[in-house]
Parts: C-alpha cells; sequence; structure tokens
C-alpha cells in the first residue's frame, strides 16, 4: 500500500496518510509523496479544497519515523530505494510536504482523527481549517528527547495561538486534547470520530462554491499582508483586489445573483 493515498471528487482533493500500523509517521515515501500531490494540487484549476488526515481512527501522525527518516537525515542510515534518494537530493521537498515555506493559495482542511503530534502537530498549522475528533490530542514533545520542532512550530504556533499557551505547549511537551486545542483557537470544530471527514467536506464543499480565484487570492492577501504595516498590508489589498475584480467571476457573481441562479465560475 503507498504511504500516501491521493484522490479527487468533486473539486475536492483528499490526502490520506497512509501508515496506520506506525500511526502515520512521516517516512521519505510519505514526504516526497506530500510534496508531489501539494504541486499537483496547485496546478489543477478543478481542485478548490484540499482534505488531509491519517488513515485508521488512532492517529493523525506522530510525527517523523524515527526509525526511517531521521537516520536518513544523520547518516546513520544509507539510501535503500527511490523514496531515499529523492528526498536526499532535494532536502527542501519535507518542507514542502509539511507547507513550511510554500505557497499554497488554495485551503487545506486537516481533519484530525485521533493523536496528533511531533511532526502532525506541525503539519497541520500550516493549514487552514482544521477539524478534531473528540478523541484527538496534540503535542510538541520534541523538547523531551532534547530537541526542537523545527518543522513550523517555532515560527508559527505563537503567531496562532496565545503567546503563554504556545509557550507552555513547546517548553513542557505535554499534550492537550481537543477541546483544549479548540478553547485555544487551534482547531475550528471538534466533533464525534463518525462525523470527522463529514464535517471537513461540508467546509471544502462550502469553500468549492464559491470564486476559486477570490478563494484563492484571499489566502495570498492573508499570507502576504501577514505581520506587515498597515500601510504595506493596504497596497497588497488593493493590488489583488484589482486584480479579482477584473476577472471573468467577478462579473459572473454579481450576475448570477441578480439572475437567481447558481453561477457558472471559471477560475478567471
Amino acid at each position: 500500500m503507498p504511504a500516501l493515498i491521493f484522490e479527487k471528487r468533486d473539486h475536492i482533493a483528499y490526502l490520506t496518510m497512509n501508515r496506520p500500523e506506525v500511526h502515520n509517521s512521516l517516512n521519505p515515501e510519505m514526504l516526497v509523496s506530500l510534496a508531489a500531490a501539494w504541486k499537483e494540487i496547485e496546478s489543477d484549476d478543478a481542485v478548490r479544497a484540499t482534505i488531509v488526515t491519517g488513515a485508521g481512527k488512532v492517529a493523525f501522525s506522530a510525527g517523523a519515523d524515527l526509525g526511517k527518516l531521521i537516520p536518513l537525515f544523520t547518516g546513520a542510515r544509507k539510501p535503500e530505494d527511490e523514496w531515499d534518494s529523492k528526498l536526499l537530493a532535494n532536502r527542501k521537498l519535507g518542507d514542502i510536504a509539511l507547507l513550511r515555506g510554500y505557497d499554497m493559495d488554495k485551503p487545506v482542511i486537516s481533519a484530525v482523527n485521533g493523536f496528533c503530534i511531533a511532526g502532525g502537530m506541525e503539519f497541520t498549522q500550516g493549514t487552514d481549517l482544521r477539524v478534531a475528533s473528540e478523541n484527538a490530542s496534540f503535542g510538541l514533545q520534541e523538547v523531551k528527547w532534547a530537541i526542537i520542532p523545527a518543522a513550523g512550530s517555532l515560527a508559527r504556533l505563537q503567531r496562532q495561538i496565545p503567546y503563554c499557551k504556545a509557550m507552555e505547549i513547546l517548553l513542557t511537551g505535554n499534550r492537550i486534547d481537543a477541546q483544549e486545542a479548540w478553547r485555544l483557537g487551534l482547531v475550528n470544530y471538534v466533533v464525534p470520530q463518525e462525523k470527522l471527514i463529514e464535517k471537513a467536506e461540508e467546509l471544502a464543499s462550502t469553500i468549492a462554491q464559491n470564486g476559486p480565484l477570490a478563494v484563492r487570492k484571499i489566502k495570498e492577501a492573508v499570507r502576504r499582508t501577514s505581520g506587515r504595516p498597515y500601510e504595506e498590508a493596504f497596497k497588497i489589498e488593493n493590488e489583488i483586489a484589482r486584480q479579482v475584480m477584473k476577472s471573468e467571476d467577478a462579473k459572473e457573481g454579481p450576475r448570477s445573483f441578480m439572475e437567481k441562479r447558481k453561477p457558472n465560475y471559471k477560475g478567471r
């Protein structure tokens, strides 16, 4: 079975990390496959939103495969297959896989089924909307093993939740449950396990019905204006607004409203 299952249905891409026997830990095959999937999703105009989840009911992802991935990077293990070789040849594939420093302007929804720790939690911080099952838990436990969560959390977490809570998660290595993650604003919804994908699909379907160019440009604007002074941010906002207002979709939207029909968006 492949380490990553990649499907497309009704304008939605589905990525399922498929190593349930090792809690969907990230090995070279999964990272290389994720990086390729993101590039394909970004270039496929038919895809308007993505749902990423883990196989099984126990874990979203336990993070890096300590037996396969870390030894490869440290040189303790020599490349054994094409996945190892591809990852060593281009270390940036790991960053792309976890949406770290990769400008993905289509919305990504995490469906967190079970525990989500280390690199798994870092991965979710690169996604836009997050739905957690009631049994989900989150944690960055690297500090317990004298290492650091450097796949995005040191830069992202304190921007996404209150500073003191981010520091507690980073410095203690303790896990938080799904309700605490929701209270902190780390996830959008907490639902029963059996409703997890249904809720993620509800969000993805709603987004997919909206103007695809407007959706992408909203995400681009938020990304590019983040942390900038208002004067700079408003210039970027105006630039993007001009692009959207010149589009065919921007004409189709109001027209369909006035004609009381479903809009036919082209993404241009």
